[in-house]
């Protein structure tokens, strides 16, 4: 475990801080506070030094809060909003799913705010916890398949409804009998839906890592929305929020808030 200073504020009259460093001895001094480490001294908050260096080393500033409104009920975390003159990294925990995050990159200011989406970091292939979610959604059983390595094809009959969220990109789940277990197929290259003329079926590269090539005709398929491309959000009760900024300049964060709203199973 590692080491921390711990700083102590008199006006909140709690403890409101972990510092990275670990001085050798502390002392303040006609208003500026000093350290030593290994025999060197070294003044504190200077106005020509990089913010989070500390005895020639940098570290980020790292913020962790948490979003428990009405603790009881499930809800879906969208957005995340900062209200602050420079944007964060942001990573989410929740009670029930795998962690979201948003780089620093991705936020847009809007009206003074620095305002992104939550992308779900899940793993490809997804774990059994994530088969549960929204973002999996179920086609039907196939009624033949073909191709080559790279480019397989999977025909569904014209009563099966594929449905038109299903996108290039997305990623291909299969099931063989007794259809209990889901592995990856493959990523979705091509969706054709001309049923007048027969036409009935999806393409996918089943050569991507991790994949495992069907070998029924009679397989159950489903699909998995690309977790960047998508913004699902993060399910769960509450959400732990851990921020990350590496600027070496001062930076105020005054808010941190996030669109939400009660997930309906």
């Amino acid at each position: 475990m590692a080491d921390y200073t711990l700083a102590f504020s008199e006006s909140a009259k709690g403890w409101t801080s972990f510092f990275s460093y670990v001085p050798d001895w502390m002392i303040g001094l006609n208003n500026r506070f000093y350290s030593f480490s290994g025999g060197n001294l070294y003044e504190h908050n200077s106005d020509n030094v990089a913010r989070n260096n500390f005895y020639g080393q940098q570290y980020t500033t790292q913020v962790t809060t948490i979003f428990n409104e009405s603790p009881i009920e499930n809800k879906l975390f969208k957005t995340i909003a900062l209200q602050g003159d420079d944007s964060w990294d942001v990573t989410i925990n929740s009670d029930i799913q795998t962690s979201g995050n948003i780089n620093q990159s991705w936020f847009t200011k809007k009206e003074q705010a620095f305002f992104a989406f939550i992308r779900n970091s899940g793993t490809v292939p997804v774990g059994d916890e994530q088969l549960s979610q929204r973002s999996v959604q179920g086609i039907s059983r196939s009624s033949s398949f073909t191709g080559t390595s790279g480019s397989r094809v999977v025909n569904f009959a014209l009563s099966v409804n594929i449905g038109s969220n299903i996108s290039i990109g997305d990623y291909l789940y299969s099931a063989r009998s007794p259809y209990t277990s889901l592995v990856l197929a493959g990523q979705v290259t091509n969706v054709e839906i001309d049923k007048p003329s027969g036409i009935n079926r999806i393409t996918f590269d089943d050569t991507i890592g991790g994949a495992t090539t069907p070998l029924d005709q009679d397989e159950y398929y489903a699909y998995v929305k690309d977790s960047v491309a998508e913004s699902t959000g993060i399910l769960g009760h509450y959400a732990t929020v851990f921020l990350e900024n590496d600027n070496t300049n001062a930076t105020e964060l005054f808010a941190v808030e996030s669109e939400l709203f009660k997930s309906f199973p």
